[in-house]
């Protein structure tokens, strides 16, 4: 690296140092409320045990679940390895609390491009909540980004089952939602449609804060293990946490009806995700100060990105823009080449799965797609807009912000 783009990397640290310390606080109070958990919950080795069959009496899934509970903020909790993703986690979610002629309503804009086609706002995707008599309703942002409030009260009058709120910026070019920002939302529905369940998407949002949305008066949050609070060790799986009586029913959609939480057994063992949720504070902090590098780096040499260097977050997204195609796909390119896995690899746009767009992925992890791991993807459409995130160390993210820098000069 030239000593030019080292002294801007250093100079950078040096502009960010009260930022960094504001993080380290906030990770200190979460690591607070993990170990606490830990302790109330008495946890020892034979929670670490893989389960067969039915799965009953299993004590490493039942205390794992009640220390999700605490972190979380709620009185309830669900960890299941089988989910995939956190759109799978969502989507049971979802599934388990709306019944024909219900009406979902999205009060934070368009969901996250993978459950477009499930909630069946686009496509004929089969078994999609549309399918099921599922009525979708949406409130776009307000010019600053903020919940339209205004709209959100009017939206209320149709009383609907469940106001869904996306914490996280997805594809879109916004800030995330701190849960302090959420609240007037949340006082909004329960003041007018007090039968309504907030639901909140957590993903890329747990510890970024000293507390998750459940504290503001969210009845629901759902996030992917093997986005924060898996702490890079977590293999797959999703978590659902909020009111006892939403999770009873959640539980009921996961086994069976009548049977709920009272089985399913885990071969694999529940060690990562113990050892997982134990790290996440620490593994996130490192996620945002990368994040917070990115960002400075790009404010200092001109570019546009967000949110800003300083700004207090939400999630562990940084969103950088580029004036081209071929910019973009070089940049997710530069970030697959400084992995620690498949770093030979050259990533190409392709026709993922469930997105409406072309969309590349730069992800040399350790778990296949885990996004606390240092990771970019974008679609592929104009504004050339990429989105890093993660870094389970912030010496990796910072050697990535110089491999960056060096292909800019090129």
């Amino acid at each position: 690296m030239s000593s030019k783009n080292t002294e801007l990397i250093t100079s950078a640290e040096r502009e960010l140092a009260p930022v960094f310390a504001r993080m380290e606080e906030t990770e200190l109070v979460c690591q607070k409320r993990v170990l606490e958990a830990f302790r109330n919950n008495r946890v020892a080795a034979r929670h670490f045990n893989p389960t067969t069959g039915y799965g009953y009496d299993d004590e490493g899934r039942d205390a794992l679940d009640r220390i999700f509970a605490e972190v979380m903020q709620a009185e309830s909790a669900l960890v299941v390895p089988q989910l995939s993703s956190g759109t799978h986690a969502i989507f049971t979610a979802l599934s388990a609390l709306l019944r024909p002629g219900d009406v979902l309503l999205s009060a934070a804009g368009r969901p996250y491009d993978t459950l477009v086609e499930a909630i069946g706002i686009e496509g004929e995707a089969k078994g999609s909540l549309r399918e099921f008599g599922i009525e979708y309703r949406e409130i776009g942002l307000a010019d600053d980004g903020s919940i339209d409030i205004q709209a959100l009260e009017a939206a209320l009058e149709e009383k609907p089952k469940i106001v869904y709120f996306q914490r996280s910026r997805g594809y879109a070019w916004r800030n995330s939602l701190l849960p302090s920002e959420m609240r007037p939302a949340f006082d909004a529905v329960k003041r007018l449609s007090p039968d309504s369940i907030i639901m909140v998407d957590n993903c890329y949002g747990e510890f970024t804060q000293g507390d998750e949305p459940t504290a503001f008066g969210a009845d629901m949050i759902v996030g992917s293990l093997i986005k924060n609070p898996g702490g890079g060790i977590a293999h797959t799986g999703g978590y659902i946490a909020g009111r006892n009586d939403l999770i009873e029913a959640v539980a009921n959609r996961v086994t069976v009806p009548g049977i709920g939480r009272e089985a399913g057994s885990f071969p694999g063992g529940y060690l990562p995700y113990y050892q997982g949720i134990f790290l996440a504070p620490h593994v996130v902090c490192q996620a945002l100060k990368t994040a917070a590098l990115f960002a400075r780096v790009f404010e200092k040499l001109g570019l546009m990105s967000m949110p800003s260097s300083d700004a207090e977050r939400s999630d562990i997204v940084q969103a950088l823009r580029f004036d081209s195609k071929e910019q973009l796909i070089g940049f997710c390119r530069v970030i697959q080449s400084v992995s620690p896995v498949d770093c030979f690899v050259s990533p190409e746009p392709w026709a993922m799965p469930g997105y409406t767009d072309e969309v590349i992925m730069a992800a040399g992890t350790f778990i296949q797609g885990a996004s606390i791991e240092l990771t970019a993807d974008a679609p592929i459409r104009e504004p050339y807009t990429g989105y890093i995130q993660g870094g389970l160390t912030y010496s990796h993210g910072r050697i990535a912000v110089e491999e960056v820098l060096d292909s800019l000069n090129k």
